[in-house]
């Protein structure tokens, strides 16, 4: 199984507004984001910390994958 890369937050963000999603809000240290795909919206949270714990990627990973390719993820969250 691929190893996870060390991502902070905004990393993060990044690899999703290159995905087409888009900053809606943000709460304290969490960043929520959106796209909207065929009148479907589709969102994520992400917590704003200098390096996330890979509990928290996995989570993230696993949310994500109801809306993206499990190639597309894997180019971005893991060393190949």
């Amino acid at each position: 199984m691929p190893k996870l890369r060390n991502l902070s937050g905004d990393d993060v963000v990044k690899i999703f507004i290159n995905l087409d999603f888009f900053i809606i809000g943000q709460k304290g240290s969490h960043i929520k984001l959106r796209r909207i795909i065929d009148n479907e919206k589709q969102t994520l949270t992400i917590p704003q910390h200098k390096e996330l714990d890979k509990g928290t990627l996995n989570a993230i990973i696993q949310q994500s994958s109801g809306y993206i390719s499990s190639e597309e993820i894997q180019k971005h969250f893991y060393i190949k």
